[in-house]
């Protein structure tokens, strides 16, 4: 069986050739960035024209909405926990 070393990456013996390479390799991708960058915002700027932001007032109203949800489901979950409670004790008991 032979055993096979890794190449040096230190050896200059085709060293240049992989640094040119991979150098061009690397351009190649810059080059594809700028346009793709380009695009993907115009796309943003048109998905961005899209969006309904809410006036004070549908905000105001909105905020109402889950403050008041939030109180009736806290009271509902204290009455239940109220009940529960009292419920275990008189079994314990």
């Amino acid at each position: 069986m032979q055993v096979r070393s890794l190449p040096d990456p230190l050896r200059t013996e085709h060293r240049g050739e992989h640094m040119s390479m991979a150098l061009q390799e690397q351009l190649g991708k810059l080059r594809e960035t700028g346009p793709r960058a380009v695009t993907f915002l115009n796309e943003v700027w048109t998905e961005m024209k899209k969006v309904h932001f809410p006036t004070r007032k549908e905000t105001y109203a909105a905020t109402l909405v889950v403050v008041v949800v939030t109180i009736l489901v806290a009271a509902f979950l204290g009455v239940v926990d109220f009940a529960v409670s009292h419920l275990v004790q008189a079994i314990l008991s």
